[in-house]
């Protein structure tokens, strides 16, 4: 035991090794996590401009979406410039501190994503089912408050996660990690310690936020289909089922390989590949920041009908100016 106790250091930093198995197709690899990460930050800074700037889209349910913008934005910044420098540079050290706080800001912001997913189910729930109540009941107040709850859930949950992986004993210094960032269990599974704690806190965490959140958009939508097919006539069930087409999307986009990452570690860490799960763990990511504007951008009108017409004013400008 005290031998153990000697050998017990806290490392300086973490090497991450990137994709096993494929590190000669890392920079064809990069490549497309390069495309998807600048259309994510340009499709979601574009999203946040047109909900500031435009005052017809001060409403509740954009406000909710310049929430998921901006979550996106952070959870896909806080991993995949680290995984580019992997890839391009082969700038694979990160130091602890720095391992902690991008796992900090992983998985905060990956709640924070399900919980926004969750606040716009009910946003859309109050919509078709209390459409008269819409202004009263999701009022700027109640909207700051709820993304401010969603926010801190996340953050006290998350602490302590990142407080047990702080203190897990490491028995040597410049650890290789078989990962492109610093997920909590990749960092948990190098260190020599018990890191039962680790997983079932992990564990609980997932269920709590997932398991709450996945019913509350259940019940959601259960009461908006009740709502819908109870609509006389076929236009208004259309209009009212279009209204939720993006969101449906963006839960698709963000829970799907969520679900795969989740049971895959549990229940197919043998069979499935190591590079197969570092790939989808990264796609959790990247996909959701992604494809959220380029959907809402498509199936909104009112986000269609605003850069229609920044668009047509700017070309009318240039004209004016030639």
């Amino acid at each position: 035991m005290l031998l153990l106790n000697q050998t017990e250091v806290t490392p300086v930093s973490f090497i991450l090794n990137g994709i096993p198995g494929l590190e000669e197709m890392h920079i064809w690899i990069s490549f497309p996590f390069c495309s998807m990460y600048v259309i994510a930050v340009v499709g979601n800074c574009g999203l946040l401009y047109l909900i500031f700037f435009e005052d017809s889209l001060h409403r509740s349910m954009y406000y909710f979406l310049a929430m998921l913008s901006l979550t996106d934005l952070v959870m896909c910044s806080a991993s995949i410039p680290k995984t580019l420098c992997i890839f391009w540079f082969y700038i694979k050290e990160i130091s602890f501190t720095d391992c902690l706080v991008q796992m900090f800001f992983i998985h905060t912001f990956t709640a924070m994503e399900s919980g926004v997913l969750m606040l716009m189910a009910l946003d859309r729930y109050v919509a078709i089912c209390y459409p008269l109540h819409y202004s009263t009941i999701l009022t700027n107040p109640v909207i700051a408050k709820a993304g401010l709850a969603t926010f801190l859930r996340a953050v006290v949950l998350i602490i302590p996660l990142i407080f047990i992986t702080k203190h897990l004993p490491f028995c040597r210094s410049n650890i290789l990690i078989h990962h492109t960032y610093c997920d909590q269990l990749s960092v948990a599974k190098v260190s020599c310690g018990n890191i039962k704690v680790n997983i079932v806190y992990g564990l609980m965490i997932a269920l709590f936020i997932g398991g709450f959140d996945i019913l509350c958009i259940t019940v959601s939508y259960t009461m908006i289909l009740k709502a819908v097919v109870s609509l006389s006539s076929a236009d208004a069930r259309q209009k009212a089922f279009s209204t939720c087409t993006a969101h449906i999307c963006a839960i698709v986009f963000s829970y799907s390989p969520a679900f795969f990452c989740f049971f895959s570690h549990r229940f197919g860490g043998h069979i499935i590949p190591p590079s197969c799960l570092i790939i989808v763990a990264n796609l959790y990511l990247l996909l959701p920041p992604t494809m959220n504007p380029v959907v809402y951008g498509v199936k909104t009108k009112q986000i269609r009908d605003c850069v229609i017409r920044i668009f047509s004013g700017s070309k009318d400008i240039k004209s004016h100016s030639i």
